[in-house]
């Protein structure tokens, strides 16, 4: 575990990637902007396209198009080896920056804790709609300003330090959409570091239930699978995939989640699911300690 890498004007350096499908140019630019203003940092900044070639840029900000959408966590990867920055910033391109020192907030917390490897500040609809629990990632919500240990992170604006991204193996790409942050987290912890939920630090996203997709189901419930298979010993691992079986029985509503819901389980038993790395049952422990085992 290293202290944060200053650049040569004394300040922490930050590489960020920004993920967009081109469809929403506005929010984009918006996003762009509140990065741009940032003070006492210095940024690398990429856009990335998934499935498209990004253009008219402002100064300095780099394009990455991808010839097809490769899924929001292959996405987000493409854009690291671009930047440099001993920190990393993840930004999703409906999502934006509402004051100019968050980033030079974050950096301050690594540069005073060296087992800090990644956070994720709270998330507020800029419309004042009510935050989504997902947002909070912790199994009792509370108040959403109050920060905590987290075992997952809402993916949309999340800080890392860039040793513990490539010990992790960054965003797992085939999760294509969904619990990504969950995987992350997870590896992040388990290479010694810990995770932090800032609810002093805001950023603003608006708030739309995923559940209007279809497809939120079916990938939810692969994934939660493909979670077990990766990253758990096979105890952990069965327990945790019997827990979320029951939590998703309580949960869906209509026909239609049901059968994408079993269809996502079924994909996710048969299926390959890539590189297992299960965590060691000393991170296991870590992570009970904070406040929440890998079962639920």
């Amino acid at each position: 575990m290293t202290a944060t890498t200053r650049s040569n004007l004394g300040r922490p350096k930050f590489g960020v990637v920004v993920l967009t499908m081109g469809n929403r140019p506005d929010d984009l630019n918006h996003g762009l902007a509140s990065l741009l203003r940032q003070r006492e940092v210095d940024l690398d900044v990429v856009v990335v396209g998934n499935g498209w070639q990004p253009a008219n840029l402002p100064n300095g900000v780099k394009a990455k198009g991808l010839a097809s959408n490769l899924g929001i966590p292959a996405g987000r990867n493409a854009g690291v080896p671009l930047v440099e920055g001993e920190l990393l910033f993840f930004l999703d391109d409906d999502a934006c920056l509402p004051a100019n020192d968050i980033l030079a907030r974050m950096a301050a917390q690594f540069a005073a804790d060296p087992r800090l490897g990644m956070i994720q500040p709270r998330v507020v609809d800029p419309q004042g709609r009510e935050a989504p629990r997902r947002w909070t990632p912790r199994v009792r919500v509370g108040d959403p300003s109050r920060s905590s240990p987290a075992m997952n992170v809402w993916e949309g604006a999340v800080a890392i330090r860039r040793d513990a991204f490539e010990f992790a193996g960054g965003w797992p790409e085939p999760f294509w959409y969904a619990h990504e942050g969950i995987e992350l987290a997870w590896r992040v912890w388990d290479g010694g570091f810990h995770v932090r939920y800032d609810g002093d630090i805001d950023v603003h996203h608006p708030a739309i239930q995923p559940t209007r997709h279809a497809e939120f189901y079916r990938f939810q419930a692969r994934n939660r699978v493909w979670l077990a298979r990766r990253n758990l010993p096979l105890p952990v691992a069965v327990l945790y995939v019997l827990a979320w079986t029951g939590v998703s029985a309580l949960r869906l509503r209509s026909r239609t989640a049901w059968r994408e819901t079993l269809r996502g389980y079924r994909i996710g038993f048969t299926e390959p699911a890539g590189e297992r790395r299960p965590m060691s049952w000393r991170t296991i422990w870590r992570m009970t300690r904070a406040g929440r085992a890998p079962i639920i």
